[in-house]
């Protein structure tokens, strides 16, 4: 099994299971092992997940102004979340191919392994949503019609990326390209570098 064959699979089951009870406060429940990279990818998807439902709700044209602000500060902790498992994964990464020994010519991919996989849940999301939108029955055909299109090109865009990132997998592996662990830096979150935070005190 290739390594996006089965995060493929955990991403759907992480959304299967965060539709069960379809709430953004449904806690999480991980079925995997601490600390294993399946434990994290399950994770990785239900924080996308409950985004995704966040940034439904929040675009709500009568929605309450104070639980606007207070969605809104949830979706930064999320955002936050999602990128420090993203760096936490790509640390699993390294790691992982720790032993290999580059060759002489390696060359560095445009996007790390986790980045890439980051993408991966998001286009399982988007699938899993626009099949919804294909079996509605109160929808006009039109739109059947247009989402099953647009279902077509996210299914191929799935079957591309996981083929992309196992032969990204399979170079690092021998060695023929080499990856770094950057973190983002997310400046706006930092009370130390986000100015209309630090020229409060």
């Amino acid at each position: 099994m290739t390594f996006t064959t089965e995060a493929n699979q955990i991403f759907n089951r992480a959304i299967t299971d965060y539709h069960i009870f379809d709430n953004v406060d449904t806690p999480l429940k991980n079925p995997y092992q601490k600390d294993s990279i399946q434990y994290s990818l399950y994770k990785k998807c239900w924080i996308d997940t409950v985004q995704w439902h966040y940034e439904d709700i929040i675009r709500d044209p009568h929605i309450d102004p104070i639980e606007a602000l207070a969605l809104k500060r949830r979706i930064d902790r999320s955002n936050q979340d999602r990128t420090d498992l993203v760096e936490e994964i790509d640390s699993w990464f390294r790691q992982y191919y720790s032993e290999v020994v580059p060759q002489e010519d390696a060359r560095l991919n445009t996007e790390s392994p986790a980045w890439a996989v980051d993408r991966l849940s998001i286009l399982a999301l988007k699938i899993y949503h626009m099949q919804e939108q294909v079996e509605r029955t109160d929808a006009e055909l039109e739109h059947i019609e247009r989402c099953k299109a647009k279902l077509a090109v996210l299914l191929e865009q799935q079957k591309d990326l996981s083929l992309a990132i196992d032969q990204l997998l399979e170079d690092i592996a021998a060695g023929r390209k080499y990856m770094k662990v950057y973190r983002q830096m997310k400046m706006y979150n930092d009370p130390a570098t986000n100015p209309i935070l630090y020229n409060q005190k």
